[in-house]
This record gives C-alpha cells, sequence and structure tokens, in this order.
C-alpha cells in the first residue's frame, strides 16, 4: 500500500515529503515502531511521543504523523522522512488504523451499546439472540474481545483505535456477521470510536458516574460524549425511561426508536415497552417473565433475575426486532442466556440458590439485594468484602447495606492489594454492627463461599459479590488465580459426591 490510500477523512497537512511512500503498517508507541509504519505522535498526559521521533526514524520508520508545528521538532525529523500535521493524533490513529485493517467493520451488521448500567449485559443478551438464530457474532467489551471461542482480556472497555480495528479484521477473517461493541464515553472522548459509524446504536440509561480528573470534569460533559453515539448510526434506540432522555436524544441525527418498561412510562408512550412482569424461581430457573408490546410483540422468559434486566432485555429485544429475527429464537437466547459474572446463577436448586455478581460499591449492591428480595427467599446471604488501597467511605455504606438489607452477611477478602484483609474487614464491621444485622468474618474468600453453600438453608438465596468474572485475587501487587464461579462449583460437587 502507499500512504496516498490511507487518508480517506483525514484531514491533514503535508509538511514535506511525498504521499506515495509505501507503507504497511501503523504504530503509536515508539518501542514497537518498526520499518514500513506510519507513526502517530500523540501529546499525552503523561508521556509525549512527540520526543521519541529520533528512536522511530532510527528504526526505519518513514512516515510520521505529528500534532505540533514542524519548526519545534526540526532538529528531531530527517529531510527524507514523509511528515504530516494533523489536528489530533488519536483521531488520525483511529481513521489510519481503520484504513489499515482494509475498513473491516463496514463488512459487518454492527451494533454499538452505551450507557451508565447495562451495557456488558445488554451486549451478551444480543450476542446470546443472534447466536440463538444461528449467525456468528464477535463482541467488544468489559470482558473482553469474543472471537468465536476466543476471549481475548482488554485493557479499557473500549480498547485503543488500533486494537479495535485489528479485532474487526479477525472478526471478518473468522466469519463473523455482526459485531456488537459497548461504546464507553471515554472511548469517543479520546477519538477510539472516530470514523465508525455504526448500523445500530443503543443507550440503555445514564446517571453521575466516570466523573474526575482522569475522566470527565463534570456529568454535562460525561452526557454530552454519552450522547454522541446517537450522531454515529444509522438507527438509534434509547430508553425512554431515563430522565435525562431529553439531553440524550437533543444532537441524535440517527432514525430514533424508544423503549421502557411499563412501570417507568407513566403517560409516556415508548416504541416498544415491556409489561406484565413477573418474578419467577423454580428448581432449575431463577429470572422473570414479562410481556413486549408495541411496534414488536412477544413474550419474554428471562433467565437472568431483576426488573433492571428486564430493562436491558427489553432493549435488546427491541434492538433484534430490526433484524428480522425469528420470536422463537429471540426467546430461546434469553431464557438460556448467562452472563459471567452479572446476576449468573450458578446453581438453583429446591433447596438454594447461588449467584455471582459484580457489585462492588453501594448503589449496586443496594440494586442487587433490592432485586434478590422480589424472590422472597427465606434467607438472603451476601457474601462480600472491599478493594484494598481505595476510599473507605465505599466500606462503610456496604457494610451499612448488608446490615440493613441481608439477612446474613460473611465479610471476606476482595482484592485486598496491598492492605491486610482483616484491617478491611475491621472497617466494614464497623459499620455494620450500626444497623444491628447479623454477619461473620471469614477471611479466605474460598472459605466464605463453603461456608455460605455448607450451612445454607432451604429456601436460602446466596449473593457472591465483589468479584464477578474477575479471574484473580490480587495480594500485594500479585495477581493469584480466583474465580467465584469456580469454588462455588466446586464446593456443590464435594456436597453431592
Amino acid at each position: 500500500m502507499v500512504l496516498s490510500d490511507w487518508l480517506e477523512g483525514l484531514d491533514y497537512e503535508l509538511l514535506q515529503g511525498s504521499l506515495e511512500v509505501q507503507v504497511s503498517d501503523v504504530s503509536y508507541d515508539s518501542r514497537k515502531a518498526k520499518e514500513g509504519d506510519v507513526f502517530v505522535c500523540m501529546t499525552g498526559t503523561r508521556v509525549d511521543s512527540h520526543l521519541f521521533i529520533p528512536q522511530v526514524e532510527e528504526a526505519g520508520v518513514r512516515v510520521i504523523v505529528i500534532e505540533r508545528p514542524l519548526k519545534e521538532l526540526l532538529k528531531a525529523v530527517s529531510p527524507q522522512v514523509t511528515v504530516l500535521r494533523v489536528k489530533d493524533g488519536r483521531r488520525a490513529l483511529a481513521l489510519l488504523s481503520a484504513a489499515r485493517f482494509g475498513y473491516p467493520a463496514r463488512k459487518m451488521i454492527t451494533v454499538g451499546v452505551t450507557g451508565t448500567k447495562g451495557k456488558t449485559t445488554t451486549t451478551h443478551m444480543i450476542k446470546a439472540i443472534l447466536e440463538a438464530a444461528g449467525k456468528k457474532v464477535g463482541m467488544i467489551g468489559t470482558n473482553g474481545t469474543v472471537i468465536g471461542g476466543r476471549v481475548t482480556p482488554n485493557l479499557n472497555t473500549t480498547p485503543e483505535s488500533y486494537q479495535l480495528h485489528q479485532a474487526f479484521a479477525d472478526m471478518v477473517e473468522a466469519g463473523c456477521e455482526y459485531m456488537i461493541m459497548e461504546v464507553s464515553s471515554q472511548g469517543i472522548k479520546m477519538h477510539r470510536t472516530d470514523g465508525l459509524f455504526f448500523d445500530y446504536g443503543l443507550f440503555t440509561n445514564i446517571s453521575p458516574d466516570h466523573i474526575g480528573p482522569d475522566e470527565h470534569a463534570d456529568f454535562a460533559e460525561y452526557l454530552y460524549y454519552k450522547s454522541r453515539l446517537m450522531t454515529m448510526c444509522k438507527v438509534g434506540l434509547v430508553n425512554r425511561g431515563d430522565e435525562h432522555y431529553e439531553g440524550i436524544v437533543k444532537d441524535a441525527s440517527c432514525r430514533l426508536y424508544t423503549y421502557c418498561v411499563a412501570e417507568e412510562t407513566g403517560d409516556v408512550k415508548a416504541d416498544f415497552v415491556a409489561r406484565n412482569i413477573r418474578y419467577v424461581a423454580e428448581d432449575s430457573f431463577v429470572g422473570t417473565e414479562f410481556d413486549v408490546k408495541g411496534q414488536f410483540e412477544m413474550d419474554v422468559r428471562l433467565g437472568i433475575p431483576g426488573l433492571f434486566n428486564v430493562d436491558n432485555a427489553l432493549a435488546a429485544v427491541s434492538l433484534c426486532s430490526f433484524l428480522g429475527l425469528d420470536r422463537e429464537r429471540i426467546g430461546h437466547g434469553l431464557e438460556h442466556i448467562r452472563v459471567d459474572g452479572r446476576m449468573e446463577i450458578v446453581h438453583a436448586s429446591r433447596k438454594f440458590t447461588v449467584l455471582v455478581d459484580y457489585a462492588h460499591n453501594a448503589v449496586s449492591m443496594e440494586s442487587l439485594l433490592g432485586t434478590l428480595r422480589n424472590y422472597n427467599p427465606r434467607r438472603l446471604v451476601v457474601v462480600f468484602g472491599c478493594g484494598g488501597n481505595r476510599s473507605k467511605d465505599r466500606r462503610y455504606s456496604m457494610g451499612e447495606i448488608g446490615g440493613r438489607m441481608a439477612d446474613l452477611s460473611i465479610l471476606t477478602a476482595d482484592n485486598s492489594r496491598y492492605e491486610k484483609p482483616e484491617d478491611i474487614i475491621a472497617d466494614i464491621r464497623s459499620s455494620i454492627e450500626k444497623t444491628g444485622g447479623n454477619y461473620v468474618e471469614i477471611p479466605d474468600r474460598r472459605e466464605a463461599i463453603a461456608y455460605s453453600i455448607r450451612n445454607a438453608q432451604e429456601g436460602d438465596m446466596i449473593a457472591v459479590i465483589g468479584k464477578g468474572h474477575e479471574d484473580y485475587q490480587e495480594i500485594c501487587g500479585v495477581r493469584h488465580h480466583f474465580l467465584d464461579k469456580e469454588v462455588i462449583l466446586e464446593v456443590i460437587n464435594q456436597l453431592e459426591a
């Protein structure tokens, strides 16, 4: 390829050299730069990669994209090197990466999902429905990049643009017809998604989150970047029950549709509505049932508990209705859905139920326990700890919620990092004692999980929370393999042996 073939949609100024130079790859890490690369310089908060131009030249790079004026870099750039100047290096990286891999996203039907809560669960639901319909699907998000049976961990919910397009290319090569991804506000703000135009965009909800020095300045900025998805898709689907709905759709340029759970709508109409919600707890099934009304109608039996998962499932059904899928296949996908670490039912029997969830702060813990109360367990037991070297407020608030909402709290280790688990538990205890709630302390997480199961009473619902899909415990800076689901199944198997 020649450089000129890779410049579609990129605003640039050619400062020196030729656009007809041969190129073979794109790089932005000076340590990985090599001959044939287009090296993209970016001015970050911690590192300015313009400083590494001499090193990448030495590695054989002959095309460099810069953000700063060339006169500031003349001593660093050789005359024989082609230099392009752009306004934003991250945007350039995204557009060049798409071109380098042959615009793979254009070769699939693409779905982008954003929102404060529910992104991961909703993308998994859409994937389950499509696979139940016999479609091959690729997925990118919090739980990693999934192509067939291969899962690759991601550093960010929305990976860097080069990794995104590389994953899209792998999906196309694997025969994927559909690509589903979680689109984070940071991913949009940092231009990782620049150049992408989704066939379908889905907005689940928004509430204050990710506000701080390294994220968003305030809620207004957070909402702004989240809402950009409605300018990056052909068809947009938005939760009409969200209190910030008007702000979400203010700048929408897509064909817009709405969905909402009936309890949340009042007199407001939506294109897709969930009604007649039932909480179901049977010997081998714990979940919900509801009816979809409006532009698309069907009965749904959902294999994940909770009203908020009805919201997620309605979003998935509504979106999949545009894809012309058979209702029976949609129903099968949702009835048998399992999302790693998100309200995941690990064991359900006549005697007791055990589930795993990622709830690791006060808001998510309170929502989870409130949801489980709808199933009228004889006892609601929660196994949890808190992460070390993090704000102590989380420990106090989670302890208070456990004491107030659970019949028994089992306090244990989470990712203790560089703190002693016993010290973290002591902080949790200090707030749980004020509620008068029942609790026991078992610092070893494996032993705590085993205790909850071996001492289960008929009708118990046990929630092991805080780590969800994480497959490690971090202790003194070292990650040790640990997956709550595996431990639960080991203990169950021992009891049934």
